[in-house]
């Protein structure tokens, strides 16, 4: 199951979406976001779902890759849909003993869990599509901002190190999934057993990995701290970029596609 996660790798491929600036991919999954939570009716719904499917084709990223990352969380969008539809007042549909299914419960059980699986789908794409160093760069670019506005308010905005800061949590994900999945293994050839019994007891066995995984976590840390001061790392003041990023036509195409985006989206729920 840990190896089903896929938030933070990259899917290497040739395609239109891993050719864009990292900039534009940053806007536009905040853009998605933004529509996903504001649809309120079935058109909209529609309107976002083709607008996914069409991205999706474009990053050439096979969608069986995408969905694996779901089947490690598809308890939680189970039990999140169970308490939406049981326990939202309503009218009520159908009675089972103490418990009723509403109406507004079951529309807002399928709401949440459409939007859970879309916003899980729509993010991965992101980070399939881009690599570590990349977003990095581009969410460096994009918070630049912050710079100016705090220099105003005499406030200072380490810019670069919080880019930094999410780019090497993003990037550690995988390798503690990885980490994770080698002391089970290591746990189970010594007599360990993850698999038997109910969701309480599998959660119990999961206890005794949290030990060595903080150990492993934090040795990692440090590992990498050391090397970024052996190479005289000292934040983003002066530094240069190997490849820095510039716009393409493609790009500006690409952030045209998504103002028109925006445009029929609030056109279609002004007129709903």
């Amino acid at each position: 199951m840990l190896r089903e996660i896929t938030l933070g790798q990259y899917y290497p491929a040739n395609s239109v979406l891993h050719s864009l600036d990292p900039r534009v991919k940053l806007f536009g999954t905040l853009v998605y976001i933004i529509t996903l939570f504001s649809f309120d009716n079935v058109p909209l719904f529609a309107m976002i779902l083709i607008a996914l499917i069409g991205v999706i084709k474009l990053s050439k990223v096979p969608f069986s890759f995408m969905v694996k990352g779901l089947r490690s969380i598809i308890m939680l969008l189970v039990i999140a849909g169970l308490f939406n539809m049981f326990l939202t007042p309503g009218i009520t549909l159908v009675e089972l003993g103490p418990l009723k299914i509403t109406d507004v419960g079951l529309i807002n059980a399928i709401k949440m869990t459409s939007r859970m699986v879309m916003l899980i789908i729509g993010t991965s794409v992101m980070t399939l599509t881009t690599t570590p160093n990349q977003l990095t760069a581009g969410l460096e670019k994009s918070l630049g901002f912050l710079s100016k506005f705090g220099a105003a308010i005499n406030v200072d905005f380490h810019v670069h190190d919080i880019a930094m800061i999410m780019s090497i949590a993003l990037r550690f994900i995988p390798v503690l999934i990885e980490e994770t999945d080698k002391i089970m293994k290591a746990q189970m050839a010594r007599g360990a057993d993850f698999e038997t019994g109910g969701l309480v007891k599998k959660a119990t066995n999961m206890v005794p990995l949290l030990v060595p995984l903080f150990v492993s976590a934090f040795r990692r840390a440090t590992d990498l701290a050391y090397a970024m001061e052996a190479r005289c790392y000292n934040g983003g003041e002066g530094r240069t970029k190997m490849r820095p990023l510039t716009y393409t036509s493609l790009d500006q195409r690409a952030y045209i596609c998504l103002f028109m985006y925006i445009i029929l989206f609030y056109a279609v729920k002004a007129v709903l």
